[in-house]
Protein backbone atom coordinates (compact mmCIF):
# COMPACT_ATOMS: atom_id res chain seq x y z
CA UNK A 1 0.00 0.00 0.00
CA UNK A 2 1.52 3.31 -0.78
CA UNK A 3 -0.61 6.50 -1.11
CA UNK A 4 2.28 8.49 -1.96
CA UNK A 5 2.18 6.46 -5.15
CA UNK A 6 -1.27 7.07 -6.06
CA UNK A 7 -0.64 10.46 -5.63
CA UNK A 8 2.01 10.85 -8.19
CA UNK A 9 0.20 8.44 -10.55
CA UNK A 10 -2.64 10.97 -10.74
CA UNK A 11 -0.89 13.80 -10.37
CA UNK A 12 1.16 13.09 -13.52
CA UNK A 13 -1.90 11.45 -15.19
CA UNK A 14 -3.81 15.03 -14.42
CA UNK A 15 -0.78 17.04 -16.11
CA UNK A 16 0.34 14.81 -19.09
CA UNK A 17 -3.12 14.81 -20.13
CA UNK A 18 -4.15 18.55 -19.98
CA UNK A 19 -0.90 19.22 -21.51
CA UNK A 20 -1.62 17.10 -24.19
CA UNK A 21 -5.20 18.53 -24.71
CA UNK A 22 -3.71 21.93 -24.65
CA UNK A 23 -1.57 21.07 -27.42
CA UNK A 24 -4.11 18.93 -29.33
CA UNK A 25 -6.27 22.29 -29.21
CA UNK A 26 -3.45 24.66 -30.47
CA UNK A 27 -1.86 22.74 -33.28
CA UNK A 28 -3.37 19.44 -33.90
CA UNK A 29 -1.78 16.10 -34.41
CA UNK A 30 0.91 17.16 -35.87
CA UNK A 31 1.59 19.58 -33.37
CA UNK A 32 1.08 16.80 -30.87
CA UNK A 33 2.99 14.28 -32.24
CA UNK A 34 5.96 16.88 -32.51
CA UNK A 35 5.26 17.48 -28.59
CA UNK A 36 5.55 13.59 -27.91
CA UNK A 37 8.86 13.13 -29.71
CA UNK A 38 10.53 16.21 -27.26
CA UNK A 39 8.70 14.83 -24.15
CA UNK A 40 11.82 13.91 -22.71
CA UNK A 41 14.16 16.44 -23.88
CA UNK A 42 15.17 19.50 -21.55
CA UNK A 43 12.27 22.02 -21.37
CA UNK A 44 10.09 19.49 -22.92
CA UNK A 45 7.11 17.75 -21.34
CA UNK A 46 9.02 15.70 -18.74
CA UNK A 47 10.37 18.77 -17.56
CA UNK A 48 6.82 20.38 -16.96
CA UNK A 49 5.81 17.84 -15.28
CA UNK A 50 8.59 17.42 -12.96
CA UNK A 51 8.66 20.79 -11.62
CA UNK A 52 4.99 20.64 -11.28
CA UNK A 53 5.77 17.69 -8.83
CA UNK A 54 8.77 18.93 -6.86
CA UNK A 55 6.62 22.08 -6.17
CA UNK A 56 3.98 19.88 -4.82
CA UNK A 57 6.17 17.90 -2.31
CA UNK A 58 7.15 14.85 -4.63
CA UNK A 59 10.60 13.56 -4.98
CA UNK A 60 11.23 13.66 -8.77
CA UNK A 61 14.63 12.72 -10.51
CA UNK A 62 14.45 15.18 -13.61
CA UNK A 63 16.75 12.82 -15.64
CA UNK A 64 15.11 9.85 -14.80
CA UNK A 65 11.60 11.58 -15.36
CA UNK A 66 13.23 12.47 -19.06
CA UNK A 67 14.28 9.01 -19.54
CA UNK A 68 11.06 7.35 -19.28
CA UNK A 69 9.23 10.48 -20.82
CA UNK A 70 11.52 10.11 -23.78
CA UNK A 71 10.77 6.08 -24.39
CA UNK A 72 6.94 6.60 -23.98
CA UNK A 73 6.69 9.45 -25.74
CA UNK A 74 9.00 8.04 -29.27
CA UNK A 75 6.44 5.26 -28.85
CA UNK A 76 3.29 7.13 -28.66
CA UNK A 77 4.33 9.76 -31.12
CA UNK A 78 5.02 7.25 -33.94
CA UNK A 79 1.95 4.85 -32.94
CA UNK A 80 0.15 7.55 -33.97
CA UNK A 81 1.59 8.11 -37.55
CA UNK A 82 -0.11 4.80 -38.38
CA UNK A 83 -3.87 5.33 -36.82
CA UNK A 84 -6.03 7.93 -36.73
CA UNK A 85 -7.07 7.13 -33.01
CA UNK A 86 -3.69 8.59 -32.39
CA UNK A 87 -4.40 10.79 -29.43
CA UNK A 88 -6.20 8.16 -27.53
CA UNK A 89 -3.07 6.44 -28.07
CA UNK A 90 -0.80 8.81 -27.06
CA UNK A 91 -2.89 9.50 -23.61
CA UNK A 92 -2.91 5.65 -23.09
CA UNK A 93 0.65 5.55 -23.22
CA UNK A 94 0.65 9.00 -21.23
CA UNK A 95 -1.23 6.82 -18.46
CA UNK A 96 1.30 4.19 -18.39
CA UNK A 97 3.97 6.21 -17.95
CA UNK A 98 1.86 7.88 -14.91
CA UNK A 99 1.74 4.44 -13.03
CA UNK A 100 5.55 3.45 -13.53
CA UNK A 101 6.57 6.71 -12.18
CA UNK A 102 4.63 6.68 -9.31
CA UNK A 103 5.71 3.30 -8.98
CA UNK A 104 9.46 4.33 -8.90
CA UNK A 105 8.61 7.17 -6.32
CA UNK A 106 6.42 4.60 -4.30
CA UNK A 107 9.40 1.99 -3.89
CA UNK A 108 12.25 4.81 -3.43
CA UNK A 109 9.61 6.17 -0.44
CA UNK A 110 8.54 2.67 1.20
CA UNK A 111 9.80 2.13 4.48
CA UNK A 112 11.63 5.50 5.19
CA UNK A 113 10.79 8.05 7.91
CA UNK A 114 9.78 10.38 4.66
CA UNK A 115 7.71 7.92 2.95
CA UNK A 116 5.41 7.21 6.93
CA UNK A 117 5.28 10.72 7.33
CA UNK A 118 4.17 11.52 3.67
CA UNK A 119 0.78 8.80 3.39
CA UNK A 120 -1.38 11.01 5.08
CA UNK A 121 -0.17 14.09 3.21
CA UNK A 122 -1.10 12.38 0.27
CA UNK A 123 -4.09 11.32 1.07
CA UNK A 124 -4.73 14.92 1.77
CA UNK A 125 -3.51 15.69 -1.45
CA UNK A 126 -5.43 13.33 -3.27
CA UNK A 127 -9.28 14.80 -1.86
CA UNK A 128 -7.62 18.17 -3.08
CA UNK A 129 -6.57 17.21 -6.54
CA UNK A 130 -10.45 15.63 -6.45
CA UNK A 131 -12.54 18.22 -5.03
CA UNK A 132 -10.61 20.73 -7.27
CA UNK A 133 -11.54 18.97 -10.46
CA UNK A 134 -15.34 18.66 -8.94
CA UNK A 135 -15.47 22.69 -8.61
CA UNK A 136 -17.19 23.65 -11.60
CA UNK A 137 -19.71 20.77 -11.38
CA UNK A 138 -20.13 16.57 -10.99
CA UNK A 139 -17.36 14.78 -12.70
CA UNK A 140 -19.51 12.12 -14.96
CA UNK A 141 -19.12 8.94 -15.30
CA UNK A 142 -16.21 9.31 -17.84
CA UNK A 143 -14.34 11.81 -16.46
CA UNK A 144 -14.49 8.93 -13.23
CA UNK A 145 -13.38 6.07 -14.99
CA UNK A 146 -10.68 8.28 -17.04
CA UNK A 147 -9.31 9.16 -13.51
CA UNK A 148 -9.84 5.10 -11.98
CA UNK A 149 -8.41 4.11 -15.27
CA UNK A 150 -4.85 5.34 -14.24
CA UNK A 151 -4.91 3.36 -10.78
CA UNK A 152 -4.08 0.34 -12.39
CA UNK A 153 -1.73 -1.76 -9.94
CA UNK A 154 -3.70 0.12 -7.11
CA UNK A 155 -4.29 -1.96 -4.31
CA UNK A 156 -8.40 -2.11 -3.42
CA UNK A 157 -7.61 0.34 -0.06
CA UNK A 158 -6.25 2.89 -1.95
CA UNK A 159 -9.61 2.37 -5.53
CA UNK A 160 -11.76 2.42 -2.56
CA UNK A 161 -10.09 5.94 -1.12
CA UNK A 162 -10.16 7.58 -4.02
CA UNK A 163 -13.83 6.38 -4.90
CA UNK A 164 -14.94 7.67 -1.64
CA UNK A 165 -12.90 11.14 -2.39
CA UNK A 166 -14.75 11.14 -5.83
CA UNK A 167 -18.30 10.36 -4.26
CA UNK A 168 -17.55 13.21 -1.73
CA UNK A 169 -19.06 16.52 -1.55
CA UNK A 170 -16.92 19.26 -1.96
CA UNK A 171 -15.61 21.10 1.44
CA UNK A 172 -12.71 22.43 1.58
CA UNK A 173 -13.21 23.00 5.30
CA UNK A 174 -13.48 19.71 6.25
CA UNK A 175 -10.17 19.17 4.09
CA UNK A 176 -8.02 22.15 6.38
CA UNK A 177 -9.32 20.20 9.24
CA UNK A 178 -7.06 17.67 8.55
CA UNK A 179 -4.59 19.28 7.63
CA UNK A 180 -0.73 20.08 9.53
CA UNK A 181 0.72 23.36 9.50
CA UNK A 182 3.38 21.76 6.88
CA UNK A 183 1.22 20.28 4.60
CA UNK A 184 -1.07 23.31 4.00
CA UNK A 185 1.04 24.63 1.31
CA UNK A 186 1.17 20.75 -0.54
CA UNK A 187 -2.48 20.36 -0.32
CA UNK A 188 -3.28 24.20 -1.74
CA UNK A 189 -0.85 22.73 -4.73
CA UNK A 190 -2.06 19.64 -5.43
CA UNK A 191 -5.78 21.42 -5.94
CA UNK A 192 -4.05 23.77 -8.14
CA UNK A 193 -2.43 21.49 -9.80
CA UNK A 194 -5.58 19.40 -11.17
CA UNK A 195 -7.40 22.76 -12.52
CA UNK A 196 -6.65 25.10 -15.05
CA UNK A 197 -8.29 28.03 -13.31
CA UNK A 198 -10.55 29.04 -16.30
CA UNK A 199 -14.04 29.46 -14.44
CA UNK A 200 -15.18 31.21 -11.64
CA UNK A 201 -16.55 28.17 -9.73
CA UNK A 202 -12.98 27.17 -9.97
CA UNK A 203 -11.57 30.55 -8.35
CA UNK A 204 -13.90 30.55 -5.67
CA UNK A 205 -12.64 27.32 -4.56
CA UNK A 206 -9.56 27.80 -4.56
CA UNK A 207 -10.22 30.95 -2.51
CA UNK A 208 -12.23 29.23 -0.09
CA UNK A 209 -9.36 26.19 0.40
CA UNK A 210 -7.04 29.06 1.07
CA UNK A 211 -9.07 30.72 3.81
CA UNK A 212 -9.94 26.96 5.16
CA UNK A 213 -5.87 26.27 5.23
CA UNK A 214 -5.30 30.06 6.41
CA UNK A 215 -2.87 30.55 4.01
CA UNK A 216 -1.87 34.81 3.32
CA UNK A 217 -2.54 36.11 0.13
CA UNK A 218 1.52 36.50 -0.58
CA UNK A 219 1.75 32.73 -0.12
CA UNK A 220 -1.19 32.16 -2.56
CA UNK A 221 0.10 34.37 -4.98
CA UNK A 222 3.56 32.45 -4.61
CA UNK A 223 2.21 28.88 -5.22
CA UNK A 224 0.56 30.07 -8.63
CA UNK A 225 3.39 31.96 -10.20
CA UNK A 226 5.67 28.73 -9.03
CA UNK A 227 2.86 26.61 -10.42
CA UNK A 228 2.75 29.12 -13.66
CA UNK A 229 -1.16 29.50 -13.21
CA UNK A 230 -3.27 32.63 -13.28
CA UNK A 231 -3.52 34.72 -10.12
CA UNK A 232 -7.05 34.56 -8.30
Amino acid sequence: MSFVRTLATLAVGFAAAKGMQKVKEMGGMDALRDKMRGAGQPGGMADDIGAMAQKMGIPVQTDQLRGMFDMFGKSAAGASEQAEAGFGQMMGMAKAGAGALGGMIGGMMAGTPMGEMSEETARLMIRAMIQAAKADGEIDDAERQAILDQLDGSSDEEIAFVEAALAAPVDPMALAQDATESSKGQIYSAALMAITVDTEAERIYLRQLAAALMLDEAKVVAIHKGMGKPAL
